[in-house]
């Protein structure tokens, strides 16, 4: 389909969902335009955000959204002003997720939007703490990520992709002793140890749910004989992050950054690249049309526990202090619409936490699509820690040889402290 049909065809569905919310904008005024304030935080996404504004404004004369694109920061101080945006459709991370849990969001359950949402993805979003009684932010886009691998490489020397630590292993000495660094790393920027090395190891060897809301649990007692532990649960798997750190590697891995790797990895310097499928674009930039695909890293021996990890890249919220409501829900069921929250995930590399979503067509992420259809996926250590606690800095020791031991200690420590300060309220007073 042609770029000018599409669009026709999203106006022409824009206008069945303008049918469909009819009743929510009886509440607009009768004197003129109502305006939706809309934060979109997806810096990268922006162009495609502001086609989907456009034609929406032009699609009906009762609603125009005005689009804001100035950042979470700039919102967060909008809430405290009294004055935020009527709809945000943000990435979902600790910072997101305090509208949640001081229950400044309104509750979206009755929403179409709302019962199109797969359960076993909006459980995620409860791992950073909820509202109850209310369901306060819808996710838009899931962005899954895993080991990208150079296909060329692999078929070059009769490899399969591995399903098992042992396999992963007996690849990896393969290309070691072919010549070939069978990972790239970029230990210089820490948070690529952390959002790949760090989160693919743990999330590929323990239940990071489970571990979670039995940390929260734990609380302040958190420590070396405490049932639940970082230092009891992540070991194992941030020593065999190690190894593959330590030995499959290139020599200059410390130096080496983000930018360089990408680089690097375009020109078949690396055999696989923990990166997510933000680092296609960039590949592409030098070797457009270098073979490349994706699966998960084994961690364990047995493939039943492959995961991919995920998080979600966009969740939509209204502020109960949003000025129009109504004009918020209006313009959040219309891009709930199937055939545009579909095209918006499949320019970003996505995947449509929605029941009506279909499976993603680039075949450099298909390696992933029964993982996640399947919801086999995991959010990793380094977007659930909170943010007081230096996950990115302990990720890059930890993958520049750093006792693991001291290190799991010192962030058991920072999650005791963080417990211990953390003020315990009731439900009715967290709703105040």
């Amino acid at each position: 389909m042609s770029v000018k049909r599409r669009r026709t065809a999203r106006v022409a569905a824009g206008g069945a969902g303008l049918v469909l919310t009819g009743a929510l904008m009886a509440g607009c005024s009768g004197s003129g335009t109502e305006t939706v304030h809309f934060a979109f935080s997806k810096r990268e996404a922006i162009g495609f955000m502001t086609e989907v504004v456009d034609e929406f404004n032009a699609a009906q004369d009762e609603v125009q959204v005005e689009l804001d694109t100035s950042g979470i920061d700039v919102v967060a101080a909008s809430f405290v002003r009294g004055n935020p945006p009527d709809l945000l459709l943000a990435n979902y991370n600790h910072e997101v997720s305090r509208f949640v849990q001081r229950c400044a969001l309104v509750d979206l359950s009755e929403t179409q939007a709302a019962s199109t949402i797969r359960e076993d993805i909006d459980d995620l979003l409860s791992q950073y703490g909820e509202c109850e009684g209310r369901t306060t932010a819808l996710p838009y886009s899931a962005m899954a990520a895993s080991v990208i691998y150079n296909k060329e490489i692999f078929a070059e020397h009769d490899l399969e992709v591995p399903e098992t630590w042992s396999e992963l292993i007996e690849v990896a000495d393969t290309l070691k002793a072919a010549g070939v660094a069978p990972f790239y790393a970029t230990f210089a920027d820490a948070w690529t140890v952390n959002q790949g090395w760090f989160d693919y190891a743990v999330g590929g060897s323990i239940d990071v749910f489970d571990f979670y809301e039995r940390m929260a649990e734990q609380g302040a007692d958190v420590g070396p004989d405490s049932p639940v532990s970082f230092q009891k649960d992540f070991l194992e798997p941030v020593e065999k992050m190690q190894l593959l750190a330590r030995e499959y590697t290139q020599p200059d891995a410390a130096s080496r950054t983000y930018d360089f790797g990408n680089v690097a990895f375009a020109n078949g310097e690396g055999a696989m690249y923990l990166q997510g499928p933000w680092a296609f674009s960039e590949i592409a930039k030098t070797a457009p049309d270098l073979d490349l695909g994706t699966f998960p890293l084994p961690m364990t021996d047995d493939p039943a526990d492959l995961k991919v990890r995920v998080n979600m890249d966009l969740v939509t919220m209204i502020p109960e202090e949003a000025q129009n409501k109504e004009g918020a829900f209006t313009f959040l069921e219309y891009l709930f619409q199937p055939q545009i929250i579909q095209e918006y995930n499949e320019s970003q590399l996505g995947f449509v936490p929605t029941t009506t979503g279909e499976d993603p067509r680039d075949p450099r992420i298909e390696g992933m699509i029964p993982f996640y259809n399947d919801g086999a996926v995991y959010q990793g250590p380094g977007v659930l820690n909170p943010r007081a606690i230096p996950t990115e800095n302990y990720a890059q020791s930890l993958a520049l040889g750093e006792d693991a031991t001291a290190v799991l200690s010192r962030m058991d420590a920072d999650w005791a402290r963080l417990a211990f300060r953390q003020p315990v309220m009731s439900s009715e007073e967290t709703a105040k």
